[in-house]
């Protein structure tokens, strides 16, 4: 193997870009701030998507396709949304190049195509969809409408880190119109509870759901929901939010329905996503100096098998594991048998462990015979010899072990980086030693917020959904609060 990855302790951004090149999961490209995902990467985020799909499925929604480009007049309908991501969007104003005939072989833009109005490649898809929906809605019978796209969207960013902040990426969008007020708020609470579940079954991360404040608010929506993630360098990561838009984008786009009394009524509008952020929260929740650790739900590969042999013996090695391996795969197990003979069997252990494969079995003739695996678990670094009569229940079991375990050492790590504060002070000490959450009153203004975020470069990551009504002061200001906000430094 190369050397070493940096460690977490010394250097926590450089540790995690090492690692997502590393394992294989991504690469920058040659167009600034923008992100390859490589094979290794794209198949978790298959098994996200996948798994997310029939969430969404189940909740009634299906799959469209809206465009990459969206009018510039579309855009600056909603103005509260348009401004909010004015200053992100990429715009396009031609459409053909030409020959340079200053600089022979090289292309210019052409003056003389100039687009009769400039689009804005979508950073998000609201604009384009509800101008869609003023023709698909007319009567309290289409209502409600309940779609989710899958696309890429661009984002200028100026800082770029792959996963976490990139110019382009991937993601779902859901967009849902509703014949009432309440319909819609109860769609948004729904939409998160599917992420919040999402996120701590299957990614085994816990995460807090709450509300944002105005100021974090999405640009357009009346409310934001969210769910929280601790990082394990105790920063913040927003993964995912749900939208109640009220009738804002209806009002601005003209969607109106005809109510069962015959009156005429603007519809109620949510909006919902997640993106391929979630795979930088996996990243940074759970792995280590050695490499990714990775929930079995969504490992690509889940088992790794190493025949352990001399010369000569790896055609036997291989005939007589084929039943374990065929055994595993028919138990709905992902398993990769590692038979190069390129490579040590340390070189692959190390490799593997890098990628963080959650079970390796390494098997050789002595083994066979005795009716033993000596396995090894990649997030205890445990190896213990079980009996290869039961290996497939064995490693069935121990793969339900490990998604627990690494849900619940994420945990443990969150409520062990939680800190409920009173003062100022106390509340910049945590930030700096501790970090994590810090739950502390603040009074509710937004000049308030924005102070705390400009001295201390925290800022409110929610309004947690569980967090009782607490009377007390504000900690900066003394004046009355009602309950405590969850702040953080955060990506």
């Amino acid at each position: 193997m190369s050397k070493s990855l940096p460690k977490r302790s010394e250097d926590y951004s450089l540790w995690y870009n090492e690692l997502v090149k590393r394992a294989g999961l991504a690469e920058n490209s040659a167009v600034r701030g923008c992100m390859v995902i490589k094979p290794y990467g794209y198949a978790i985020w298959e098994k996200m998507q996948r798994t997310l799909d029939d969430m969404f499925k189940r909740t009634g929604h299906e799959n469209a396709y809206f465009p990459l480009f969206v009018p510039k007049s579309l855009f600056e309908a909603e103005e509260k949304n348009a401004e909010g991501f004015a200053k992100e969007c990429a715009v396009v104003t031609h459409y053909r190049l030409q020959t340079d005939p200053d600089r022979p072989g090289k292309l210019r833009v052409d003056p003389n195509a100039k687009l009769e109005e400039e689009l804005i490649v979508r950073p998000t898809s609201e604009a384009i969809i509800w101008s869609t929906y003023k023709g698909w809605i007319q009567s309290y019978r289409d209502l409600p409408l309940l779609i989710n796209q899958w696309a890429n969207v661009v984002r200028w960013e100026m800082r770029t880190r792959l996963f976490l902040r990139t110019a382009e990426f991937l993601w779902q969008e859901g967009h849902t119109a509703h014949a009432t007020e309440g319909e819609a708020i109860a769609e948004t609470r729904q939409m998160l509870d599917v992420y919040a579940q999402f996120a701590e079954e299957w990614m085994a991360l816990p995460v807090i759901k709450g509300i944002k404040t105005e100021n974090e608010r999405f640009a357009g929506a009346v409310d934001t929901y969210c769910i929280e993630g601790l990082m394990q360098d105790g920063k913040a990561l927003q993964a995912g939010t749900s939208h109640f838009l009220g009738q804002n984008f209806a009002k601005a786009f003209d969607v109106q329905f005809q109510t069962k009394e015959g009156g005429l009524e603007h519809v109620w509008g949510t909006s919902w996503g997640v993106s391929t952020r979630l795979m930088g929260a996996l990243v940074m929740a759970h792995s280590d100096d050695e490499g990714l650790v990775l929930p079995p739900k969504l490992a690509p590969i889940q088992v790794v098998i190493v025949p352990i042999y001399k010369t000569g013996q790896l055609d036997e090695v291989m005939e007589r594991i084929r039943p374990m391996q065929m055994g595993l795969i028919a138990r709905g197990i992902s398993v990769k048998v590692d038979d190069r003979d390129t490579e040590r069997p340390g070189f692959k252990f190390a490799e593997w462990e890098l990628k963080g494969v959650p079970v390796r079995l390494a098997v050789g003739l002595r083994d066979l015979d005795a009716g033993t695996v000596e396995v090894a678990r990649r997030d205890t670094k445990e190896k213990m010899t079980l009996p290869l009569a039961d290996i497939v229940n064995s490693v069935d079991q121990l793969l339900a072990d490990i998604q627990q375990n690494i849900y619940q050492r994420a945990l443990r790590f969150r409520e062990t980086h939680t800190t409920r504060v009173d003062s100022y002070e106390e509340f910049k000490q945590v930030l700096d030693t501790t970090a994590g959450f810090v739950l502390a009153h603040y009074d509710g203004t937004s000049e308030t917020e924005e102070r705390i975020k400009e001295e201390t470069k925290a800022t409110i990551r929610c309004l947690a959904l569980n967090e009782p009504d607490e009377n007390g002061v504000c900690m900066l200001t003394g004046r009355p609060s009602v309950r405590r906000a969850y702040f953080a430094r955060a990506y």
